[in-house]
């Protein structure tokens, strides 16, 4: 619990600090589950074409709910899985809950995948956990407390020049209606900078931008609980967010651009 304990003590609010610990008591409750299952057969469902969901990301999704429930029950929960939470009359206080961001990679073996959970209020986060449990990499953060990795303080890169940044981004399920869009965006991009990476999981895509792994990262298509966490992750170590406009992001945007700061408005240009 050290790691927690770590990050927790650098937050000045109270609540903010018990919320932390609430959530990344989730987050790692969820995290072992998916650990010990990643080498098992899954049971896949598809929900598109291309889209899937295992068996894995609805227990990791109870476990974490049951936390959540435990800790903070008059506390809304919206989780990815749970499509009858997504369009329900939500308070101005409630959990975003994606427990297996990379489902995708983990049902290829792929050990690129996370766990996140945000809380927000009144649009904007107070707490956001990304842990990636093939790593055992615990990213967290809150409202005015720092952005922390392991317990360790954390901070976007210093990098100033797009020729030298590496840009995270990823692709839309939708393909057919967004592949244009996608592709001249990544053609425009690729040519501007050093190099270009598409991991397939949003929230710690956002979580490497805020350690410095990642200069930048852009997609569209993405949902809430792709992005809250991850957002707050982003700014409290001192980067950008915003829609790819330019304009202030909320989660219920479809589009992000998370950068260092000092790389965004090059960014939004090359992305316009």
């Amino acid at each position: 619990m050290n790691r927690i304990e770590n990050s927790a003590a650098h937050c000045t609010d109270i609540e903010h600090r018990e919320l932390l610990t609430i959530a990344c008591r989730a987050a790692l409750a969820a995290g072992r589950l998916i650990k010990k299952r990643y080498d098992l057969p899954h049971d896949i469902t598809m929900k598109g074409d291309i889209n899937l969901v295992t068996e894995t990301d609805l227990a990791a999704e109870a476990t974490i709910i049951a936390s959540l429930h435990q800790d903070t029950p008059d506390i809304f929960v919206m989780a990815e899985k749970s499509v009858a939470t997504h369009n329900s009359e939500r308070p101005s206080r409630f959990w975003v809950v994606d427990p297996l961001d990379g489902t995708t990679n983990f049902a290829h073996g792929f050990p690129f995948f996370a766990v996140s959970i945000a809380l927000v209020e009144n649009g904007m986060p107070l707490v956001g956990v990304v842990y990636a449990p093939m790593l055992d990499e615990l990213f967290c953060a809150t409202k005015n407390g720092g952005a922390w990795l392991n317990g360790h303080s954390i901070r976007v890169a210093g990098t100033h020049r797009l020729i030298e940044s590496l840009i995270g981004t990823g692709f839309s399920y939708l393909r057919h209606q967004t592949l244009p869009k996608v592709m001249r965006q990544l053609e425009t991009v690729l040519a501007q900078v050093r190099d270009v990476r598409r991991a397939g999981a949003a929230a710690l895509d956002l979580a490497y931008v805020a350690c410095g792994r990642l200069d930048g990262f852009y997609e569209i298509d993405l949902q809430p609980w792709d992005t809250a966490a991850g957002w707050l992750l982003v700014e409290e170590a001192g980067g950008k967010v915003t829609n790819l406009s330019g304009g202030e992001f909320s989660p219920f945007m479809p589009a992000i651009l998370a950068s260092n700061n000092k790389l965004h408005q090059s960014l939004l240009q090359l992305l316009q």
